[in-house]
C-alpha cells in the first residue's frame, strides 16, 4: 500500500511539474524585445504635446474643466455652493476656497454649467432662487458668461430667460429684472463679477479640444491633424533607427466609429487601421493601448475626462470590456498585432474593481486571439507588485510599469550623476524585484529624455538616455519612449534621434 501511495505522489509531481514547465514555457515564449516608442498626441490628445492645436477655439481658457471663481463687486464677496453643493448658493466669503470654485462644462462658445464640489450643478430654482442640488445639468442649469471687452475677467452671468444673476446682498443671489444696462461695468452693478481663472486647472484633451471647436469645426480640425502628424513616412523612420514596435494610445469612443458619442468625432478608427497597415510594411508590431477609459480611469487629461474627476468603477466595466473585445476582434488576425493593453495609467481606483476589470478583459482578448500579450498596466498609486500574485493565474501577461524622473519631489534637487545613479541602481533593482521565472513579463511602458536637471549639456542627455535604454532593456518584454513627437525636444524621439542623442 505504501508502494502504491508512493508511485501515486511521484506521478502527481511529475504531471504537475510539466503542467508549471508548460505554462511557464507558453508565458515567456517571447524572443523579439519590444524597443518601442508611444505615438501619444496622435489618436488621443494632448495639448501639452502640441498647444498650437487650441489656439483656434473661442474663450480657450475656458474650457470643460477649468477652475473658475466669482466675486461680487459690489460686494467683495465670492459666490459660494453651501456644504460644497446640495442647497443654496450665497455671496458671503471673502477668500476662495473648495466651496468658492467651479468646474466648467462647455456648452458652446460662451454658455456653461457650473459643477461644485459635491459633483453637482448650480440652477435656477423657481426662476429666481440659486441653488447648487442639481445631478444632471439641463436649461435651468445653463449660464451665459459675458466678459468685458476691455477686461475679459470682468463678467456678467446671464441665466436662460435673458436676465443677469444679480448679488443684491450675503444671502440674495437673484435672477431679477436689472435696473443696470448690458453696457454697464460699474463696480456698484450687483450684476458684475470679477472672474478668476485658476490657469493651472485648464485641461487640453480630447474632449476639450472637441467640444471646444464645436461639431462644426471639430471634424476639420481633428481630421488634418490623424492625416499629418504621424504618417507612413514615420513608421519607415522609426524602422530604420532600430525601433520594432509602437504602443499607440486609444480612446474607448474609437469603437463608435463612424459616429461616436457627441463631442468625439469620428475617423480615428481608419487612421489605426492605417498604421497597422504601416507597422506590417516596415516590419513592426503594435500595441494597442486603451489609454482613455469610459468616464476616465485617472481623472487625467490624456484619458479625455471632461472635468479632471475621475468616475471609472465598477458600473464602467462592461463598457470597458466591450471596448477591448472590438478592438481584440478587429486585429486579432494581424500579423503586427503583438498586444492589447487593458488600460493606461489607473489611478484611485478600487483594486477589487481593477483586477475583476482585468480578468474580464483578458477573457475578451482570449476569445479572439491566443497569441497577442495582454498588458495590465499597474496602478499609479499601489506598489509596483501589487499585480505580480494576480497576473500569475493568466497566460502571456504583462505588467506595465512607467518610470520618469519627474513628477516627484525627490527629483528636483538631484544632478546629473545621481540621476543616472537612481538609474542603474533603484530602478534596476525595482525591475528585478518585478522579474521571476513564473510571473508575468514586465514592460516599462513610458520613460523619457526628460528631466529635472537644469542646463544639462547634451552629453549630460545622452548619458541619462542611455542609462535608461541599458536599464530598461532589462525589462522582460521591453521599453517603449514617451512620446515620438512633441514640441518639448526632449519628450520627442524623433528629435532626440535627428540630433544624435540617443541610438538604439
Amino acid at each position: 500500500m505504501w508502494n502504491k501511495f508512493f508511485y501515486v505522489n511521484i506521478l502527481f509531481i511529475f504531471f504537475l511539474s510539466l503542467f508549471h514547465n508548460v505554462y511557464a514555457s507558453q508565458t515567456k515564449n517571447f524572443n523579439l524585445q519590444i524597443k518601442a516608442v508611444n505615438l501619444g498626441n496622435w489618436l488621443v490628445t494632448e495639448g501639452w504635446m502640441q498647444p498650437s492645436l487650441f489656439d483656434g477655439i473661442k474663450n480657450n481658457d475656458l474650457l470643460d474643466g477649468t477652475h473658475v471663481q466669482f466675486m461680487s463687486m459690489k460686494l467683495q464677496k465670492y459666490l459660494c455652493a453651501e456644504n460644497g453643493g446640495g442647497t443654496i448658493v450665497v455671496a458671503n466669503r471673502t477668500k476662495a476656497s473648495g466651496w468658492e470654485t467651479f468646474r466648467l462644462w462647455r456648452v458652446n462658445e460662451t454658455s456653461f454649467n457650473l459643477r461644485v464640489s459635491n459633483k453637482q450643478f448650480i440652477g435656477l430654482e423657481d426662476e429666481n432662487k440659486l441653488v447648487a442640488d442639481i445631478n444632471s445639468p439641463g436649461d435651468k442649469e445653463t449660464f451665459e458668461i459675458v466678459r468685458n471687452n476691455d477686461d475679459p475677467n470682468r463678467v456678467k452671468i446671464r441665466t436662460p430667460n435673458g436676465l443677469f444673476l444679480q448679488a443684491i446682498s450675503s444671502e440674495s443671489i437673484v435672477n431679477a429684472e436689472t435696473v443696470y444696462e448690458e453696457s454697464s461695468w460699474e463696480d456698484s452693478d450687483p450684476s458684475v463679477f470679477k472672474m478668476t481663472v485658476l490657469t493651472s486647472t485648464i485641461l487640453k484633451g480630447e474632449y476639450q479640444i472637441t467640444n471646444g471647436y464645436g461639431p462644426d469645426k471639430a471634424p476639420k480640425i481633428m481630421r488634418d491633424h490623424w492625416n499629418t502628424y504621424i504618417t507612413e513616412d514615420d513608421f519607415k523612420f522609426m524602422s530604420e533607427n532600430g525601433l520594432n514596435a509602437v504602443r499607440i494610445p486609444v480612446g474607448w469612443w474609437i469603437t463608435k466609429d463612424p459616429t461616436p458619442p457627441k463631442p468625439f468625432v469620428g475617423g480615428s478608427l481608419k487612421i489605426l487601421d492605417n498604421a497597422f497597415t504601416w507597422a506590417q510594411k516596415y516590419g513592426m508590431k503594435v500595441i494597442v493601448d486603451l489609454h482613455a477609459a469610459p468616464a476616465s480611469q485617472n481623472g487625467r487629461v490624456h484619458s479625455a475626462t471632461r472635468d479632471g474627476y475621475r468616475e471609472w468603477g465598477d458600473s464602467y466595466i462592461s463598457d470597458t470590456v466591450a471596448t477591448i473585445d472590438f478592438l481584440a476582434e478587429r486585429y486579432a488576425e494581424s500579423p503586427s498585432l503583438i498586444a492589447i493593453q487593458l488600460m493606461n495609467e489607473p489611478y484611485g481606483v478600487d483594486l477589487g474593481s481593477l483586477k475583476r476589470y482585468y480578468q474580464a478583459g483578458y477573457e475578451a482578448v482570449r476569445k479572439h486571439t491566443s497569441s497577442a500579450y495582454v498588458i495590465m498596466s499597474n496602478p499609479l498609486d499601489r506598489d509596483s507588485k501589487v499585480l505580480l500574485q494576480f497576473a500569475r493565474a493568466f497566460d502571456r501577461v504583462v505588467i506595465d510599469v512607467h518610470y520618469y524622473n519627474l513628477f516627484w519631489d525627490k527629483f528636483s534637487n538631484m544632478n546629473v550623476k545621481q540621476n543616472i545613479d537612481y538609474i542603474r541602481y533603484n530602478r534596476a533593482s525595482e525591475l528585478s524585484s518585478l522579474t521571476s521565472s513564473n510571473g508575468p513579463l514586465i514592460i516599462v511602458g513610458e520613460w523619457s529624455g526628460e528631466w529635472m536637471v537644469k542646463s544639462a549639456s547634451k552629453e549630460d542627455y545622452q548619458k541619462f538616455m542611455k542609462a535608461q535604454v541599458d536599464v530598461y532593456s532589462r525589462a522582460t518584454f521591453g521599453w517603449a519612449y514617451w512620446a515620438y513627437k512633441c514640441d518639448s525636444n526632449y519628450w520627442s524621439l524623433k528629435w532626440l534621434l535627428d540630433n544624435n542623442y540617443v541610438k538604439f
